[in-house]
This record gives C-alpha cells, sequence and structure tokens, in this order.
C-alpha cells in the first residue's frame, strides 16, 4: 500500500513539472509574439504564474503594436525544379513567314472569288458578251452625242439619231459582206476547184514523188469520212443554228443596253457609285472618269487603225486581181478588234484565198502586203493614235487574249485587252490617290493592323523590337 502511494505521489510531481514546462514554453512564445522575452525564474525553474501574468500585462502596456507587413512567402526550395516562361508563339515565327502566311489566305480567298466570279459569268455568258459590246459601242458613239446636244439637240433626240445612224451603219456593214460573199461564191468555188487541180499537178511534178493513186485516195477518204460523219455534221448544224438563235439575242440586248448607255449613262454611274463604301468613294469617283476616257480612246484608236488596215490591205489584194477582195477588207477591219490574234487570222486568210485562186506568186505578194501593213500599224499608226494612255505591254496582251479567248471565245478575246487597259488605268489612278491622300495626312482607309503581323506595330517607345 505505501509503495502505491508513493508511485502515485511521483507520477503526481512528474505531471507538476511537464505542466510548468508547459505554462513556461507558452510564456515565451506569448512574449515572442507581443516582442518581448519572458522573465524566468532560472533554468529548469517554472516562473511564477503572478510574475508571468504581470510581466505580459506590463509589456502590453509598454510595448507599442508592431507595424502590419504583408505576409512573407517563403523561398521555394532549391531542389525545386525552374518553371521556364514560353514567348508569346506569334513572335517566335519569322516576320517574313508571317507575312506570307497572312498573304497566303488572302489570294486563296481572292481565288476562290475569282473562281465563283468567272463561273458566274460563264453561266450568263450571253448577257456579259452583249453589255460588254454595248460598253464599246457606247464609247465609240458618245462623242456624237455630245456634239448634237452642243448643237442644241435635247438628249433624247441626239441619242435616238446616234443610236439609230450607227445600227444602221453597223448593219449596213454586215449585209454588204454577207452580199459580197453570196455574189462571189460560185466564182470563188470554181476558182477553188482549179486551184485543188493545179496543186495536184504541182504535187505530181514535185519531186516529192505523189502518185495519182496517193492522191486520189486521199480524196476517196475524204469523201468516205464525209459519209461516215453524216450525223455530227448534222448536230453541228443544228447547233450553229442554236448559235445564230443567241447571236441575234445577244445583238438584241447589246442595242438595247447601248440606247440607255447613251441616255443616261451618267445617272447610272451615280447609282453604281452610291453602292460603292463611302471610306473608298472619292477614289472610286476619280478613277471612273479617267477609266471612261481609256475605254474611248481604245475604242477610237482601234477603229482608225482597223480602217486604214483595211483599206491598204483591201487595195493591195484589188490590185493583185485576188476575188473577193472587199470582203477580205471588210473581214480584215472586223477582226483587228481581237489584237496580235486577228490580225493574223484575217491575213492568213487573204493569203490563202489568194493561194486557191491566183497561185503562189500572188499569195507571196499578199503575204508581203499584209507584212508590210501590219509592221507599220504595229511601229507607228498604234502608237501615234492610241498613244499611252491605253499602253500595254504585248505579254499583257497576249495572255489577255488567250484568256479571254477560253473563257468567252470569239467575244471574250475582243473584250480582253480593252478590259485590262481601263483596269491598269484605273489601278494606277488608285495607287497615285492613295499616296497623295498619305502625303496630305489623312487617315489611313481601313482596318487597323491586327494579326501576327500586327505585332510590330507599336507605338515608339515602348521596348519592342520587330524580329
Amino acid at each position: 500500500m505505501a509503495k502505491r502511494e508513493g508511485w502515485l505521489g511521483r507520477l503526481g510531481n512528474k505531471l507538476n513539472r511537464m505542466e510548468a514546462r508547459l505554462n513556461e514554453r507558452r510564456a515565451e512564445v506569448e512574449a515572442e509574439t507581443s516582442g518581448d522575452l519572458p522573465l524566468s525564474g532560472g533554468p529548469g525553474r517554472a516562473p511564477d504564474a503572478g510574475a508571468a501574468e504581470a510581466t505580459a500585462a506590463a509589456a502590453v502596456a509598454t510595448v507599442p503594436a508592431p507595424p502590419s507587413y504583408p505576409p512573407v512567402v517563403p523561398a521555394p526550395h532549391l531542389a525545386a525544379p525552374a518553371v521556364p516562361v514560353r514567348p508569346d508563339p506569334a513572335s517566335v515565327v519569322p516576320w517574313g513567314m508571317r507575312v506570307a502566311a497572312e498573304a497566303s489566305w488572302r489570294l486563296l480567298l481572292l481565288a476562290g472569288m475569282l473562281w465563283v466570279l468567272m463561273k458566274v459569268i460563264s453561266e450568263v455568258r450571253l448577257v456579259v458578251l452583249a453589255f460588254a459590246a454595248a460598253m464599246l459601242v457606247t464609247a465609240m458613239l458618245q462623242p456624237f452625242v455630245v456634239r448634237l446636244r452642243r448643237l442644241g439637240l435635247p438628249r433624247g433626240l441626239a441619242t435616238a439619231v446616234t443610236a439609230i445612224l450607227g445600227f444602221v451603219v453597223i448593219g449596213l456593214v454586215g449585209w454588204f459582206v454577207v452580199w459580197q460573199v453570196m455574189e462571189n461564191l460560185d466564182d470563188l468555188s470554181d476558182r477553188v476547184r482549179d486551184g485543188i487541180n493545179e496543186l495536184k499537178l504541182w504535187a505530181l511534178d514535185s519531186p516529192f514523188h505523189v502518185t495519182e493513186k496517193q492522191i486520189n485516195d486521199i480524196a476517196k477518204n475524204l469523201s468516205e469520212t464525209i459519209g461516215t460523219n453524216t450525223e455530227q455534221i448534222t448536230s453541228a448544224g443544228l447547233q450553229g443554228v442554236t448559235v445564230l438563235v443567241e447571236v441575234l439575242t445577244g445583238i438584241l440586248l447589246a442595242m438595247f443596253s447601248t440606247l440607255f448607255l447613251l441616255y443616261d449613262g451618267k445617272r447610272i454611274w451615280n447609282w453604281a457609285l452610291g453602292l460603292v463604301p463611302s471610306a473608298a468613294r472619292a477614289g472610286v469617283a476619280g478613277a471612273g472618269p479617267r477609266a471612261w476616257r481609256t475605254l474611248t480612246a481604245y475604242v477610237r484608236g482601234t477603229v482608225i487603225v482597223a480602217l486604214i488596215d483595211a483599206i491598204f490591205i483591201g487595195l493591195g489584194i484589188y490590185f493583185l486581181d485576188v476575188p473577193m477582195a472587199v470582203p477580205l477588207a471588210v473581214f480584215i477591219f472586223l477582226f483587228a478588234f481581237i489584237p496580235l490574234v486577228g490580225a493574223v487570222v484575217s491575213g492568213a486568210l487573204a493569203v490563202v484565198v489568194a493561194l486557191v485562186t491566183q497561185g503562189v506568186f500572188t499569195a507571196l505578194m499578199v503575204l508581203l502586203v499584209v507584212l508590210a501593213v501590219q509592221q507599220i500599224e504595229g511601229h507607228v499608226l498604234q502608237p501615234f493614235i492610241l498613244g499611252r494612255a491605253v499602253r500595254v505591254h504585248p505579254l499583257a496582251v497576249v495572255l489577255s487574249v488567250a484568256a479571254g479567248g477560253m473563257i468567252a471565245g470569239i467575244g471574250g478575246a475582243v473584250v480582253a485587252v480593252p478590259l485590262v487597259a481601263v483596269t491598269n488605268t484605273v489601278v494606277g489612278y488608285l495607287k497615285a490617290y492613295s499616296r497623295e491622300q498619305h502625303h496630305l495626312g489623312s487617315d489611313m482607309i481601313g482596318p487597323a493592323p491586327h494579326g501576327s503581323t500586327a505585332l510590330s506595330v507599336v507605338p515608339e517607345g515602348e521596348g519592342h523590337v520587330a524580329p
């Protein structure tokens, strides 16, 4: 019993000492928090509870409250991995690649728009060609309307007189060509037959060792080919009838369009100008009259050059006693509206007719006449008459004629070069107008730079350097 009481006494003492140590540690923590150290009663000895409370009260009364600081974030451990700062992806791409990328999607968008536009034009090709022909005829007849207005005629009467006279002249030219061809068709057939016989005799006597049996076999094969392809020839004839109907429809559309363009062209232009955004309206308003002057100069100059070609080549053919000299001259005049290609086709037609009707010598003389007139046209007439207003590089002429012919046939080839000339004038004027506006300090038309190429468009002094 005495042992149990002694053990319990020792346990109680140990618990008392542990409590005293805990109180002493609590007092030290409170003193550190309040900014002062506690007064200890010596090592290994717990301070008196009353003394500790007095000390704490005195510390609170005498020591001012510490200032408030932001919480201190502990430094990361040395072994923690550093997270790299990644730059903007667009700033890493080279400048040239960024420009190429933005230009590429714009070019793809333009290519898609042009493809859709070509599809639409191919579906309504007749209407487009009729309107283009009306524009060309209007550019040729509009100066006469202006002169009649200056003489005092009302606008309606001046337009009616000009349109009627223009259509009558064009119709008479077409009727004259058809009449001359029908009048000389029998004579031409006889001469072509005689020319073929002469070529046959020349081939027999030539050093190529061509026999009469081979020539007869060629003629027999041609006859059999024509006989076996009767259905195709018939379908081609029916297709020709369809083409004739389309041509007549296009002529009527062109006549009505020409009439309204001559009478109300200025109002139509003002209406079209109202569809342009207001920011670009001033530039387009200045480019329109210049484009019309270019088109007028092109049509007037082409008519003069074609007339000179037809007169001189026709006179040469007439003096060489080639049949159908007048119809060939008219064909040369009409084909002159197709640059480069038309002169070659009409000259070749004249040479072929001279070859089958008058022989090799006359054909060579016709060829010399055609080449001489075309050289004078290319080096003297076109630079002098057309001038710098519609000057287009020969490569652009060839490519535009080829593209127009592929898209819309002969009509597309006729319209291609004036379209390129007008586009060249409009683009040149808009570039000059943009430079002038920039020089005068006007605001830039269009949205501000954006996207990846706008990274380097930063006001000066912000520390960004374009790569």
